[in-house]
């Protein structure tokens, strides 16, 4: 039983707003039912993995933006844990280090994108680049860039530049064979909450969490904020945002996965299909094998 995604599809007009979207959806669904329904998903999503490998003429780059504790290491692990290994590439983005501020903020995103064939996801992305530093935008000091050395010179028109850049930077990816999946898992303030206390009850789980964590939290609202003006700017018919109700994990999990599975099953790939000269001169090799004694 699959989950229609198109709901979670935020527009692409520049009307977006959060309010229109729930943290805890689950539908019809329930934990026991999406657990057969997710393995049924990922071994649809294997094979059709395969022949995205094997053709070699997109990549899929999947995006992945939330709040602390909202599932996107757990989504990672359980969404692809059904694909191979080879075809997949997985980078988590933390703070820049000091060779990477000396370069444009898109650079070392650039050099992590998915070669043909392969599924890259980005856990965190550019995108942190209008959002963390939004609410904190003495982050962008450190960018070290022309003409910019106060924060008060930081105003609508640089992050209006910073969004077209992202739109153009994506619009150059889709162009040319890459598909931008970009999820924003959405979820409430009193879920987080119970995540990070559970953090600090499970000692497996203390490495988790840090006091940075319950400073960022009590910036939650200019978050917010920042995310709604993210996601209207940048949400296009190329590069489309989908927000995923991520207060249950299994169903965050199961829709993920499905848009996933959907983006590539659309692409109608088949696995590539050899000349006529080397089909007969596989029949002949083949004969020797069968030949052999």
């Amino acid at each position: 039983m699959s989950t229609n995604t198109t709901k979670y599809l935020a527009p692409t007009n520049g009307k977006f707003k959060l309010k229109n979207f729930d943290t805890d959806y689950k539908g019809h669904l329930d934990k026991d039912t999406v657990k057969e329904d997710l393995a049924t998903v990922k071994a649809e999503l294997s094979k059709l993995q395969s022949v995205l490998y094997a053709a070699g003429t997109y990549s899929i780059l999947v995006i992945l933006q939330a709040m602390d504790a909202a599932g996107k290491d757990s989504a990672i692990e359980h969404v692809m844990s059904g694909v191979n290994p080879q075809g997949c590439q997985v980078y988590s983005f933390k703070t820049p280090s000091s060779e990477e501020y000396k370069h444009d903020f898109l650079w070392r995103h650039y050099r992590s994108l998915p070669e043909r064939g392969k599924i890259g996801i980005h856990n965190r992305s550019h995108y942190e680049n209008v959002l963390v530093c939004k609410v904190h935008p003495e982050y962008i000091l450190s960018e070290n860039i022309g003409g910019i050395s106060d924060v008060k010179q930081i105003d609508k028109d640089f992050w209006k530049n910073r969004y077209e850049s992202i739109r153009s930077f994506e619009k150059h990816l889709t162009d040319n064979g890459t598909i931008v999946l970009k999820f924003f898992l959405y979820v409430s303030k009193d879920e987080q909450k119970k995540r990070f206390l559970e953090r600090m009850d499970d000692e497996t789980k203390n490495w988790k969490f840090s006091a940075g964590d319950l400073k960022e939290r009590a910036l939650w609202d200019k978050y917010m904020d920042a995310y709604e003006e993210a996601i209207k700017e940048t949400s296009t018919e190329n590069a489309p945002w989908y927000v995923i109700p991520a207060d249950e994990k299994w169903y965050s999990r199961l829709a993920v996965s499905q848009v996933l599975k959907d983006t590539l099953k659309n692409l109608n790939l088949k696995y590539p299909q050899l000349p006529e000269e080397e089909k007969e001169q596989l029949k002949n090799l083949k004969q020797q094998l069968l030949d052999e004694k």
